[in-house]
């Protein structure tokens, strides 16, 4: 490989995948490697982020629908895997490119080692010319330990592999100003530059049976990945050649462009971000979110309002502004309880508390420990 060689991380929905009679789609997986294949020509390197296995799994075990108890759920996943990793393996290989079969969960990268064997791990494949097929390994996860759907999932791989697109195959061609199939007068967005609160209020949800994600969960992925610095595209499945297209830099969908002078961030704090699910949160002052926002501070206990969850020391936290937008993550420097009593006191008072004298001189959450969202 070589320098100037370009990474893409795709994300296919299950409403993509799989069609309304549960019949996997063949022919768009087909359409796939050719596009695999035209990108590797011009320089990119694909990693697919592939949902289905739990929709394609379904009707080969005679179930009408999707299941609702979790036991049929990962049997269902277990055996729609291997269904949905074959015809990857043979639609790929019929264009010279080998797939490999990466499945994660958040125990996989909650710890940050494991979350360093996971990039390593997805690096290499790349470097060695493999489309890794990456999805959530839903056979035996359990609700605390999930990453509850692949647009979160695609955002992390798209930070474990350093990538310069993350695209989302949807079944809506992008964002608009409100759900399009409820509200006609729903105007289409083809740049995003910020990510705020009016942005958060257009995402509808999910318009299918088969999937978990909706609209929210994609925009919240694509905050994430703006914040990293990695642009993003929402747009329709049914788009033709909508990776080549993108790759020689033709709009196609919704962009989500990271700012051009935002510098990169640490890997410690992408891990944050990303690597673990929310134990709780706390909800800071006006003067506290500008301190967070624009001179990169910690977060004082003072500048906290209200503290929501139980948690301990070293969990993950969001961090709500005043009006409850998220606009931070990091790891608690101290249980629930504690933060409870410290919240909006200032240093010399917690100094002088027997409770609270051990979070003397500490932040709530550190700076190098805390990541600010787009």
């Amino acid at each position: 490989m070589t320098q100037s060689r370009k990474t893409m991380v795709v994300k296919i929905g299950s409403s993509t995948l799989v069609g309304p009679d549960g019949e996997l789609r063949r022919e768009f997986i087909a359409n796939l490697a050719r596009q695999a294949s035209e990108l590797d020509a011009i320089g990119w390197s694909l990693v697919v982020v592939s949902s289905g296995a739990i929709a394609c799994g379904a009707p080969v075990l005679g179930f009408a629908r999707r299941p609702a108890d979790m036991p049929s759920l990962q049997a269902c996943a277990s055996v729609g895997q291997c269904v949905l990793s074959a015809v990857y393996d043979e639609e790929f290989r019929a264009r010279d490119l080998l797939t490999s079969l990466v499945l994660l969960t958040r125990h996989d990268t909650a710890r940050r080692t494991s979350y360093l064997h996971a990039r390593d791990t997805l690096t290499r494949l790349v470097e060695l010319g493999v489309v890794p097929i990456v999805n959530e390994n839903d056979t035996v996860t359990v609700d605390e330990i999930r990453f509850g759907d692949n647009d979160t999932l695609a955002a992390l791989v798209s930070c474990l592999v350093s990538a310069d697109l993350c695209v989302t195959l949807s079944d809506i061609d992008g964002l608009y100003t409100a759900n399009p199939m409820e509200d006609p007068t729903a105007r289409f967005i083809p740049r995003v530059d910020k990510i705020d609160e009016a942005i958060v209020a257009s995402a509808g949800d999910s318009s299918t049976s088969v999937g978990t994600g909706g609209m929210i969960t994609k925009i919240r992925a694509s905050r994430i990945l703006m914040t990293a610095g990695i642009a993003s595209v929402i747009c329709s499945g049914a788009e033709a050649d909508a990776l080549v297209r993108l790759a020689l830099g033709e709009a196609v969908g919704t962009l989500f462009a990271p700012s051009a002078t935002r510098s990169d961030i640490a890997p410690r704090k992408l891990w944050i971000a990303l690597g673990d699910s929310s134990h709780g949160s706390v909800t800071v002052d006006a003067g506290a979110a500008e301190a967070l926002v624009k001179r990169g501070s910690s977060l004082l206990p003072v500048g906290i309002t209200a503290v929501e969850g139980d948690f301990t020391a070293g969990d993950t936290l969001d961090v709500h502004g005043p009006d409850g937008f998220t606009i931070a993550r990091g790891l608690a420097q101290a249980g629930s309880d504690e933060l409870r009593l410290a919240a909006g006191r200032h240093q010399d008072e917690i100094a002088s508390n027997r409770l609270l004298s051990a979070l003397a001189g500490k932040p709530a959450i550190h700076r190098d420990e805390l990541i600010v969202f787009a």
